[in-house]
C-alpha cells in the first residue's frame, strides 16, 4: 500500500480502556489512527484531510442547532468520499435523532446490553472485501438486543445469540461516503481477537476506498 490511511478516531462520553484501545489501533497495519475528542474534531480546520472517520463515541442527546458537531454532521458528513466507520456504541449515539438513523442504517436504536457474551459469528458474505476469506468465528463481547438494521444495508456477519441482534456487521452508503457499521468492540476481550482486528482493519480500508 503506497499511502497509509489517515483515520480520525472520535470519542465522547463512554468510558473505555484507553491503553488497550490505543494498542489495538497500533496493530492496524497501513493505518495511522488519531484518537481525539468529538468537539475538537468538529472544529479542526484540517478534518477533511483524514481518509476515514472512525466513530467510537456514545453521544446523547442530539446536538443543538448551534453546536459545531451538528453543523459538521448535517452540512459536511458524506459531502466527500471520506469514509465513515461506526464502531460498537457509536451505532447507539443520538438514539432519537432521525439523522443518525440514516447514517447508521438503523431506524430503531433502542437497546439493552449484555456484557461478556460468548458470540458465535457467521460470515454471510464471503465475497465482500471486508470478509473475503474470513471463516466463521467465536468472540467474547458485549451484545446489544435491539432491532435489526434496515433492509438497504449489506449484512456481512451475523450471530444467533439470543441476547443479540442478528446482524453484527453491515455496510451501506451515505451520500458520497462508504459506511461500515460493526457492533463489536466493547473492550480488550474483543480488541485482542485476531478476527476482530482483521475485520476492523479491512472495514476502515474499505470505507477509505483503499480496499475493493
Amino acid at each position: 500500500m503506497a499511502d497509509r490511511v489517515k483515520a480520525a478516531v472520535i470519542t465522547e462520553w463512554h468510558p473505555f480502556d484507553v491503553m488497550n484501545f490505543q494498542a489495538l489501533l497500533w496493530r492496524l497495519d497501513g493505518i495511522d489512527a488519531y484518537p481525539q475528542a468529538w468537539d475538537i474534531f468538529a472544529q479542526d480546520p484540517n478534518r477533511d484531510l483524514y481518509d476515514v472517520v472512525v466513530y467510537y463515541n456514545m453521544s446523547f442527546p442530539a446536538p443543538a442547532e448551534s453546536d459545531p458537531r451538528r453543523r459538521y454532521l448535517e452540512d459536511q458528513l458524506g459531502s466527500t468520499p471520506q469514509g465513515i466507520v461506526l464502531l460498537h456504541h457509536a451505532i447507539l449515539s443520538y438514539e432519537n435523532w432521525p439523522f443518525w438513523n440514516v447514517v447508521s442504517g438503523t431506524t430503531d436504536r433502542s437497546f439493552k446490553y449484555f456484557p461478556s457474551q460468548q458470540l458465535r459469528c457467521r460470515v454471510v458474505s464471503d465475497r465482500h472485501p471486508i470478509t473475503r476469506g474470513v471463516g466463521d468465528f467465536r468472540i467474547v463481547d458485549e451484545s446489544y438486543a435491539m432491532a435489526e438494521p434496515d433492509e438497504d444495508n449489506e449484512v456481512l456477519v451475523t450471530t444467533d445469540h439470543p441476547k443479540s441482534l442478528r446482524s453484527i456487521a453491515w455496510t451501506r452508503d451515505y451520500r458520497s461516503s462508504r459506511v461500515f457499521c460493526y457492533q463489536s468492540g466493547h473492550d480488550n476481550s474483543t480488541w485482542s481477537d485476531s478476527t476482530f482486528q482483521t475485520l476492523l482493519r479491512r472495514g476502515i480500508l474499505w470505507a477509505a476506498r483503499r480496499l475493493d
